[in-house]
C-alpha cells in the first residue's frame, strides 16, 4: 500500500515538472504566477491585495500633509441605497471630500485610511499626467511627438502614424485583444509576465490611429515606456518626484513591476483612499495644488473632454447627466477616484467587486449609483445647512 502511495506521488511530482516544463518552453511561464497569485488564493482573477506577489517599486512620500476634517466629520449618515450598493460590492473604503475637506469615510473588512489598495487602471490617468508635466519639463515635444522618435524599434503599417496621444486616448489602433478573464490574452501575460518591455515592443500598429477608439492596455504601457526612455527614470521615480511628494501625500506607494524594473504602467499603482484622493482634489482645482501649477489647466480641460466618445478623453472616464460633469479614474475592480467640479466634491471608493457595465451603457451601475446619490446627499446637506 505504501509503495503504491509512493508510486501515485512521484507520477504527481513528475506530472507537475512537466507541466512546469512545458509552460516555460511555450512561452506561457506567467500562467504559473497567475495560477498561484490567484486561483491558489481563493480568486479567480487579479486582486486588490495582490501586490505581495510582484515585485514592488517604492514611490517615496516628501513631507505629508494631513487632509482637514469637515464640522460635521461622519455626521450625517449615509443613504440606505449608497450603502447597501457599497457593501454588496464588497467595498473596503469610502471617502468624500467636499470643499477640500473629508466630510465622509467608511471602511470595511479590516482596511483603515492607510491600508494600501491596487488601483488597476486608475493607474492609467496618473501615466498621462506625468507625460503631461514630461511635456512641460521638455522631455517631449508635445502630445503630437511620433512615438517612434522615442521608440524608432516599433512595427506595424501604421507605426509612423502613432502619436503619444492616441496611446492616452484608447485610438492606438495595436493589435491587443483587451480580455482579462482568459489566462491566454495578452492582458493576463503583460500582468503575470516578466518581461513588459519585449511584450509590448514587440506590439505592431494595425489599425491607423486616431480613428477608433479601442481600449487598450498596451496602449498606456508603450506611454510608459516612452516616459522612461526619454527621462532615463523609472516610473515609480518620476511619480514620486512630480506628483507624489508634491500633491503631500502621507504613505509612500508601491508599484507593481514584472520583476525586470519595468513597472506595469497600465495598473498597479497602490496606495490608500485619502492618498488616491489628492489626484481628485488637484484635477478639481485645474492641475493647481495649494499655491503650485503642477498641471497646465488647459491639459487638465483637454483630459476631461471627449475625443472619440463621449465617455472617454485622455485616459479619464467622462459623465454628464442634468447639465452636471463628472469625470473620473476607473480600475477594473471598482477603484473610482471621482471628481465633480460643480459640487466641489471628490469621491473615493476602493472594493473587491464592481458590476459589468450594461449593454446599453459605458458607465457601472455601482459609480452611476455612487454619483447620483452622493450628489443628492450633498444637497440635502447643503439645505439643511441653509436653514436659519
Amino acid at each position: 500500500m505504501l509503495n503504491k502511495i509512493l508510486k501515485l506521488f512521484l507520477i504527481l511530482i513528475v506530472s507537475i515538472a512537466l507541466l512546469i516544463g512545458v509552460a516555460y518552453v511555450t512561452g506561457n511561464g506567467y500562467l504559473l504566477k497567475g495560477l498561484w497569485a490567484a486561483y491558489l488564493h481563493g480568486n479567480t482573477s487579479a486582486s486588490i491585495d495582490d501586490m505581495r506577489f510582484f515585485t514592488l517599486h517604492d514611490i517615496p512620500a516628501g513631507n505629508g500633509a494631513a487632509w482637514p476634517l469637515a464640522e460635521d466629520y461622519n455626521r450625517q449618515p449615509l443613504s440606505d441605497k449608497l450603502l447597501s450598493a457599497l457593501q454588496q460590492n464588497e467595498t473596503v473604503a469610502f471617502l468624500i471630500i467636499h470643499n477640500d475637506s473629508i466630510l465622509a469615510e467608511h471602511y470595511w473588512h479590516s482596511y483603515s485610511d492607510s491600508s494600501l489598495s491596487n488601483s488597476f487602471s486608475m493607474a492609467k490617468s496618473i501615466v498621462t499626467l506625468l507625460a503631461q508635466i514630461a511635456i512641460q519639463k521638455g522631455y517631449f515635444q508635445g502630445w503630437n511627438q511620433k512615438v517612434v522618435s522615442v521608440l524608432p524599434e516599433l512595427q506595424g503599417e501604421y507605426a509612423r502614424d502613432l502619436e503619444l496621444w492616441h496611446l492616452s486616448a484608447m485610438c492606438a489602433g495595436l493589435d491587443w485583444d483587451e480580455r482579462y478573464h482568459d489566462p491566454f490574452s495578452i492582458t493576463a501575460k503583460a500582468y503575470y509576465g516578466n518581461n513588459l518591455q519585449a511584450l509590448t515592443l514587440g506590439l505592431r500598429v494595425v489599425e491607423k490611429p486616431g480613428q477608433f477608439h479601442n481600449y487598450q492596455s498596451g496602449a498606456t504601457q508603450l506611454l510608459g515606456i516612452c516616459l522612461t526612455r526619454v527621462t532615463g527614470k523609472t516610473l515609480s521615480e518620476l511619480a514620486s518626484a512630480w506628483l507624489w511628494q508634491p500633491l503631500q501625500a502621507q504613505h509612500t506607494a508601491r508599484w507593481h513591476t514584472d520583476g525586470n524594473g519595468t513597472e506595469l504602467a497600465f495598473c498597479c499603482f497602490n496606495s490608500n483612499a485619502r492618498d488616491f484622493a489628492r489626484f481628485g482634489k488637484l484635477m478639481l482645482h485645474h492641475g493647481r495644488w495649494n499655491n503650485t501649477q503642477l498641471i497646465d489647466s488647459a491639459f487638465v480641460s483637454l483630459a476631461t473632454s471627449p475625443v472619440l466618445v463621449p465617455f472617454y478623453g485622455y485616459s479619464f472616464w467622462l459623465h454628464q447627466k442634468n447639465g452636471v460633469k463628472v469625470f473620473y479614474q476607473w480600475g477594473i475592480l471598482g477603484q473610482f477616484i471621482i471628481t465633480i467640479p460643480s459640487h466641489r466634491l471628490v469621491i473615493v471608493r476602493l472594493g473587491r467587486y464592481c458590476p459589468p457595465v450594461p449593454n446599453d451603457g459605458q458607465h457601472s451601475k455601482l459609480f452611476l449609483t455612487i454619483v447620483e446619490e452622493v450628489i443628492s446627499w450633498i444637497e440635502r446637506r447643503s439645505k439643511y445647512s441653509a436653514v436659519p
